[in-house]
């Protein structure tokens, strides 16, 4: 499958993560929170486990939930990773693209060669595994980036100063 190519950052970019950086941040995370549009026009954001594979974003969600229903009705979606406590120490990653659903719906067990090594990955990052257990209820959805956007606090000269 091509992928679209990315737009640029053009804010913050002296804050912006190396896209080693965020590789790595992206690995490291455990929750996302995903924006949806309901049918009435209405935002919804939800926390969710996920897996970067260095080119797009695999949700596991519930197909029976509003974010599944929005999401397959406008697939356009951004999400969200951060991490941080204090103002100067804030760092995180936005997604925005589109969502596509892959494999079963709902994952049966099936096997699929392309959702193997991600969920490898997610058995692993969540339940220390090597083995995943697709329950019925859940099915993959791939977000296709359009735009990545980064920022690092800990990168501000004038913030680092304060402390």
């Amino acid at each position: 499958m091509p992928q679209a190519e990315l737009k640029e950052q053009r804010r913050s970019r002296s804050i912006a993560m190396s896209p080693e950086e965020r590789d790595e941040f992206l690995q490291s995370e455990r929750v996302c929170r995903v924006a949806s549009v309901g049918g009435d026009g209405a935002p919804h954001v939800t926390p969710l486990w996920f897996i970067w594979d260095g080119a797009h974003l695999w949700l596991n969600s519930i197909v029976r939930s509003q974010r599944w229903v929005d999401l397959q009705n406008q697939p356009r979606t951004a999400v969200v990773i951060d991490g941080g406590v204090e103002f100067m120490d804030l760092h995180g990653v936005e997604i925005e693209g589109s969502v596509e659903p892959v494999g079963d719906i709902p994952r049966t067990a099936e096997p699929n060669e392309e959702l193997a090594p991600i969920e490898l990955a997610f058995a692993r990052k969540y339940a220390n595994s090597d083995v995943f257990f697709p329950d019925g209820r859940h099915a993959w959805l791939r977000v296709v980036p359009s735009k990545i956007s980064s920022w690092d606090f800990r990168k501000n000269e004038a913030l680092r100063s304060r402390r």
